[in-house]
């Protein structure tokens, strides 16, 4: 059985409305990137060295970063071989069979939250300004909240004009409390706060907001340093998730936020937002394999039910949905 029928049937198990949503989110990406592979078997007779070249050229267009590429691209001529492929037909199902094998051994961590049972769990969000970090934050909280949670929303960016407010809307949306100070204020003094309060109303889930001025990156990085000492003293083995929000249409700049916040903190997960809205979807197989950390979310959309945790199988299947469905 080929790969594309294994996925049609692990899919087929998933909820359908989650396949929809990657196979819709990912449909620029899948345009961009399987039409061209698609266009490359057509040409070719036989696989060769040649065939690879231009394989390597259209994965390092779709962002899947270079030393990615050049892992792929080293394993699919050892399958090849291994398994004589000569029709170029056939090599369709072993790319994407090598990109979730990629994914899944690109490194240490669960794609799943870190919750914590019958305890509060603290979720702290990093990320520069303008990547969709207040929004992801209103979303999860709407999600947790539809799953019976009682929810708290900590307003640390204090420094960013309107950053409060904005998590303050989106807290009226959901229907969850949001812990403030005024503009200006100490970040660290407001996730104190938000603890305190987190554990006198026994909230299930406290997400914290956090500042992303990377144009002053040594202030940024001591005060997130800072945030997660006093969260941490006030409940021992806390913040449980660290969460990097990266805007998936800044492709290899995406990267370079990546590695930046990584050197700073314990970046536990990657929200990937707006990857509905790039041609290039292949960074989320780069920041997994070059960064080691994992994918957690992505935003698939504009809706509150857009945020989606991600999953290996969805992605590739977004990416090759066509081929799938052709070949089952």
């Amino acid at each position: 059985m080929s790969f594309f029928k294994k996925l049609k049937e692990k899919i087929t198990k998933q909820t359908d409305s989650v396949t929809e949503k990657f196979k819709d989110g990912l449909a620029k990406t899948r345009d961009n990137f399987s039409g061209k592979v698609n266009d490359l078997v057509a040409r070719y007779r036989k696989v060769d060295e040649d065939f690879f070249e231009e394989l390597e050229e259209i994965l390092i267009q779709a962002d899947v970063g270079f030393d990615t590429v050049m892992k792929l691209v080293e394993e699919l001529k050892m399958e090849v071989k291994r398994k004589n492929i000569q029709d170029p037909q056939e090599v369709q199902s072993v790319i994407s069979e090598k990109l979730v094998e990629i994914y899944e051994a690109g490194g240490e961590g669960s794609a799943e939250l870190n919750m914590q049972d019958d305890a509060l769990t603290v979720i702290l969000f990093v990320g520069v300004n303008g990547v969709g970090k207040t929004t992801t934050i209103g979303k999860l909280a709407h999600k947790f909240k539809n799953e019976g949670k009682k929810v708290l929303l900590a307003a640390g960016d204090t420094f960013r004009a309107g950053a409060i407010e904005q998590l303050e809307v989106w807290g009226e949306r959901v229907g969850v409390d949001v812990i403030k100070q005024g503009a200006g204020s100490d970040p660290a003094a407001v996730m104190f706060d938000a603890v305190q309060a987190a554990k006198s109303r026994h909230a299930d889930i406290l997400i914290c907001d956090t500042a992303g001025r990377l144009q002053n990156k040594v202030n940024l990085m001591k005060e997130l340093e800072k945030v997660k000492r006093v969260i941490e003293r006030e409940i021992p083995g806390a913040p449980h998730e660290v969460l990097l929000v990266l805007d998936a249409t800044t492709g290899q700049n995406a990267m370079i936020q990546a590695k930046t916040f990584k050197e700073a903190t314990d970046v536990s997960g990657i929200v990937l937002t707006k990857l509905d809205g790039t041609a290039k979807g292949g960074i989320v197989l780069a920041i997994r394999n070059e960064l080691n950390i994992p994918v957690k979310f992505v935003g698939l959309g504009e809706k509150m039910d857009d945020l989606q945790e991600f999953n290996a199988e969805q992605y590739v299947y977004g990416l090759f949905a066509d081929l799938v469905e052709e070949e089952a």
